[in-house]
């Protein structure tokens, strides 16, 4: 089963995603990881991603299907892909169903994980605190919650449109959104 896991930064995806990992033993593809793996290499790549994450801004599609087409044969050994942070536009989307189709499989389910703003911002200044980012600053978190919701809001409606959109509460315990989003992809 593939999965995206969908909402705007700081609503609990990456937490999700790493229940769901441990619970059914998917791949999680995580482009904010990857995106920083990019970095701390120092690699060429790596130095022009941090100027772009660095600034609040999203990273080139080109870069970040790129990333996911590499990790792909590993999610379908474990049965399973948790998209994380990836698609963020409908051109993204529709390269992500591309890629997915050339391979014969498809994205199955977007779960949509619903967090009013003040609690997005009081978990992203935690987050900063706790872990160090230097992406969770509260000016470049404005920048990408913006760009979320110019950006990729819009695919909200491409994926209800298929019929693949489930929204779940993301308020409460990570255990109570895990269980919301369990109750969720277990339910046709």
């Amino acid at each position: 089963m593939n999965i995206i896991l969908f909402g705007p930064p700081g609503c609990g995806k990456g937490t999700q995603a790493k229940k769901l990992v441990s619970d059914r033993g998917w791949v999680q593809l995580s482009t904010g990881d990857m995106l920083r793996a990019a970095i701390a290499s120092g690699s060429e790549l790596g130095n022009r991603v941090k100027a772009i994450v660095d600034g609040g801004n999203l990273v080139p599609d080109a870069i970040v299907i790129e990333l996911i087409e590499e990790r792909l044969p590993e999610a379908e050994s474990a049965g399973g892909a948790i998209f994380d942070g990836f698609p963020r536009t409908v051109a993204q989307a529709e390269a992500l169903d591309a890629a997915l189709e050339k391979r014969g499989t498809q994205v199955d389910a977007v779960v949509r994980l619903l967090v009013d703003e003040q609690e997005l911002v009081a978990r992203m200044e935690k987050r900063a605190a706790e872990e160090g980012r230097a992406d969770d600053n509260i000016d470049a978190f404005k920048v990408r919650l913006k760009a979320y919701q110019d950006q990729t809001a819009p695919l909200l409606p491409f994926y209800a449109a298929q019929g693949k959109l489930k929204e779940v509460e993301g308020m409460g315990s990570m255990e109570d959104v895990a269980a919301r989003i369990a109750a969720a992809l277990d339910t046709k």
